[in-house]
């Protein structure tokens, strides 16, 4: 058995060399970017904190106001708040680094494919959060002042605010990305669009499932989930079956 050729341990070491850098260069201009725009939003982070905060206190009876329990929330719950908009802003800048690395080795038909894939989730997510912000909460809210027992002060506080809100964001903008994964279902062969319509029925009842857990406990927030779940399941099988052509041809 003859050894293995030293020149070939040669090439896939500095292949594999070449791969770190770019990861490195792309972390590094990733993160620079998203620190670039965190630095520029810190000035501005008890501004957003206070738009940030308008739907709960919106709600809130006259006087109401959020509070700060621990000492140093004041400070820290906006600078959290500035770091993770930043995160938003920037997510097409970091999805773009991620794409170009992993670019170089896909063929051209996964780049078709891949391109509106990423653009649509994107969009998606955007849209779940920001339905979640001018419809769910202030519905949500609106009912949990309406609840509140007599003599009972509703007084939130700034970091417990804050992390409802951001789990709202995060559930909604995954809940959203429903059409894409189930494209992407279909393209891996896990499942057909046929399969897909056939399961409709479990499908609907699993959403709302879904709906009741994630959301706060009412009626009104479960359905301002599950009816746009529904709907983008519907849309999914469409993108699904579109997709299920062009590869045939």
């Amino acid at each position: 058995m003859s050894d293995a050729d030293p020149d070939t341990f040669e090439g896939a070491e500095s292949g594999l060399f070449a791969h770190l850098i770019e990861l490195r260069a792309r972390l590094i201009r990733a993160l620079a970017g998203l620190m670039l725009v965190f630095v520029c939003l810190l000035p501005f982070a008890n501004t957003l904190y206070g738009w940030f905060a308008q739907p709960l206190l919106d709600k809130l009876p006259k006087g109401g106001q959020l509070i700060a329990v621990e000492v140093a929330s004041p400070f820290f719950a906006p600078l959290k708040l500035a770091f993770f908009v930043a995160v938003f802003a920037v997510m097409p800048w970091l999805l773009y680094q991620a794409w170009a690395f992993v670019a170089p080795g896909l063929y051209k038909r996964e780049k078709r494919l891949a391109l509106p894939l990423l653009a649509s989730a994107l969009v998606l997510f955007y849209s779940g959060c920001a339905f979640a912000f001018f419809v769910v909460l202030p519905s949500v809210f609106g009912f949990l002042a309406k609840v509140t027992p007599k003599g009972v002060a509703m007084m939130t506080d700034i970091n417990a605010y804050l992390d409802f809100v951001l789990v709202i964001f995060l559930a909604f903008g995954i809940s959203f990305e429903l059409p894409v994964a189930l494209v992407i279902l279909v393209m891996l062969g896990w499942v057909t669009p046929k399969q897909l319509s056939e399961w409709r029925g479990y499908a609907i009842v699993g959403i709302f499932i879904v709906a009741a857990v994630i959301t706060p406990p009412d009626v009104i927030s479960q359905l301002l989930l599950a009816i746009p779940m529904c709907l983008l399941y519907e849309a999914g099988i469409v993108a699904a079956k579109l997709v299920g052509r062009k590869s045939e041809s």
